[in-house]
């Protein structure tokens, strides 16, 4: 990607969000477990990266989390 550069002008700046892409939690599943499975490098890329989720599979995750036995 190119990068933006822009003039300074004083003026309050809006910046783009950036774009999204919708997929099935089945699907993202599979990749990632997948991924996960080869050592890949790059998911190291995204480690820090936000999620959106929707609210009910953000309860069911965090009870899951805070439920699943210690290690």
């Amino acid at each position: 990607m190119r990068p933006r550069l822009k003039l300074y002008t004083g003026e309050e700046e809006t910046f783009d969000a950036p774009p999204t892409m919708t997929i099935s939690f089945g699907e993202l599943m599979r990749i990632v477990d997948e991924a996960v499975q080869r050592k890949r490098s790059w998911m190291n890329d995204f480690s820090h990266d936000d999620v959106t989720i929707t609210e009910d599979l953000y309860e069911v995750l965090t009870e899951y989390a805070r439920l699943r036995p210690g290690a």
